[in-house]
C-alpha cells in the first residue's frame, strides 16, 4: 500500500512538473513566430523569454486570447516575464516578431508555464476520483518551486552565456586596438629616425 502510495506521489510530481514547457527557437528577419496553448477559463498562464542572439538582443513579443484580442504587446524588449488568468476557454497565442529587423535573425529562449484548471471546469480533476493529502499538496508546492528554480537557472545560464560573448567580443577589440597602436607608434618612430637622419645628414658639394 505504501509503495502505491508513491507510485501515485511520484506521477502526480511528474505531471505537474510538465506544466511547463521551454523552447529555443530562431526568428528570421522579417518573420513571426507564434505558438499556441489550450486553457479553461480562469486557468493561470506564464511566459517568460529572453533574446540570446541576434541584432540588438530585442524582439516583440504579443499574447493574444481566443477571441484574438490583444493581452500582452511589447516591442524591443530583450526579455520579461507575464502571468495573467485565462478569461475564457480557448486557445491562446504567443508570438515573437522579428519584422522590424532588416537583415538579423535572433535567437529566443522562452517557456510557457499552465496552471491547473479551476475546480468545476472540464479540466479540473475529479475530487470523488482521488482526494489531496496534504503530502500530495506539498508536493505541488514544491514543484512549483523547483519549475521557478529551474527557469531562473536557465535565465542565469542564458545571462552568463552573452556576458561571456560581450567579454570575448571587448577583449578581441582591446587587443587589435593595442597591435594597432604598437603598429602606429612603430612606424612613427621609424618616420621620426629617418627625418633626423636625413635632417643632419651633410651633403658634399662637388
Amino acid at each position: 500500500m505504501f509503495k502505491l502510495h508513491i507510485l501515485s506521489t511520484v506521477f502526480l510530481f511528474s505531471v505537474i512538473l510538465k506544466c511547463s514547457y521551454g523552447y529555443f527557437i530562431t526568428v528570421d528577419a522579417h518573420s513571426e513566430e507564434c505558438f499556441f496553448d489550450r486553457a479553461e477559463s480562469g486557468t493561470k498562464l506564464g511566459l517568460m523569454f529572453e533574446t540570446i542572439e541576434g541584432g540588438f538582443l530585442d524582439i516583440e513579443v504579443r499574447i493574444t486570447g481566443p477571441d484574438q484580442k490583444v493581452i500582452y504587446q511589447g516591442e524591443k524588449e530583450s526579455s520579461g516575464k507575464y502571468t495573467f488568468s485565462a478569461y475564457e476557454t480557448g486557445i491562446y497565442h504567443y508570438c515573437f516578431s522579428n519584422k522590424m529587423s532588416t537583415l538579423t535573425p535572433k535567437v529566443v529562449m522562452f517557456s510557457m508555464e499552465i496552471g491547473e484548471a479551476p475546480k468545476g471546469t472540464i479540466g479540473a480533476a475529479n475530487e470523488g476520483e482521488a482526494g489531496h493529502t496534504k503530502l500530495e499538496d506539498m508536493i505541488k508546492e514544491l514543484s512549483g518551486t523547483l519549475t521557478g528554480i529551474k527557469h531562473e537557472q536557465d535565465y542565469m545560464h542564458v545571462r552568463d552565456r552573452i556576458h561571456r560573448q560581450i567579454n570575448e567580443s571587448t577583449n578581441s577589440r582591446v587587443v587589435m586596438w593595442s597591435v594597432f597602436e604598437a603598429l602606429v607608434l612603430v612606424v612613427m618612430t621609424v618616420g621620426q629616425v629617418y627625418y633626423l637622419k636625413r635632417f643632419f645628414e651633410v651633403k658634399r658639394v662637388v
